[in-house]
């Protein structure tokens, strides 16, 4: 089943309710690395093709020190260069896959996301208006990729996973689609995104 266009304004709008659900215990970072959180922006890039709206991911070269080879969005640290985590975001998407600022619409962003690897990520969903040519950074980027977006929002497909980082135990969701397992800070952001669209319904 398609998702209109309609519903995911809707549920970005501004003034929309942000749910966030509090950490489950052992989910939440260190004391210690919460007093030196970097902010981030990524991506979340909606495009529609052939009447039906895709979400645009990449997976990420296996020689990168964060995350090499999970599937994530487009984005990355903001830098002095950049006015805020918005713009960090379309900046990073424009160098790791080659997608113009110009063509993206902001349609709104998500609660912030913190990371294990000290980052707390601003996601920012955008709408591609036009298509454009696919250049992945190949220092960055294995490959790039889109999906629908309807099953990769649907609730029902989430499941809770656990893994260890510096010997605390994490949550995390995961979602899968086709060969590509989404989870982490990625499956992360598309349940919130999933949780607004439900309100949304």
């Amino acid at each position: 089943m398609s998702l209109p266009l309609e519903r995911l304004t809707a549920a970005l709008a501004e003034g929309a309710s942000c749910p966030c659900a509090p950490p489950e215990p052992g989910q939440g970072l260190p004391v210690s690395l919460r007093r030196s959180l970097r902010p981030a922006g990524v991506l979340v890039p909606i495009q529609r093709h052939e009447e039906t709206l895709h979400v645009w991911l990449i997976r990420r070269a296996a020689h990168l020190k964060h995350h090499p080879g999970q599937i994530a969005f487009p984005g990355g640290a903001q830098e002095p260069r950049d006015k805020d985590t918005t713009a960090a975001a379309l900046r990073e998407a424009q160098e790791e896959i080659g997608l113009p600022a110009q063509n993206v619409s902001i349609l709104g962003r998500l609660c912030p996301h913190e990371t294990p690897t000290n980052f707390v990520i601003t996601p920012v969903v955008g709408l591609v208006r036009r298509p454009f040519a696919i250049r992945p950074d190949p220092n960055e980027v294995a490959e790039v990729f889109r999906v629908p977006l309807a099953p990769v929002t649907d609730l029902t497909r989430f499941r809770r996973q656990h893994r260890h980082w510096q010997g605390q135990a994490r949550a995390s969701y995961a979602v899968p689609y086709g060969p590509y397992h989404i989870w982490g800070a990625t499956a992360q952001i598309l349940h919130r995104l999933a949780q607004r669209l439900q309100q949304c319904a």
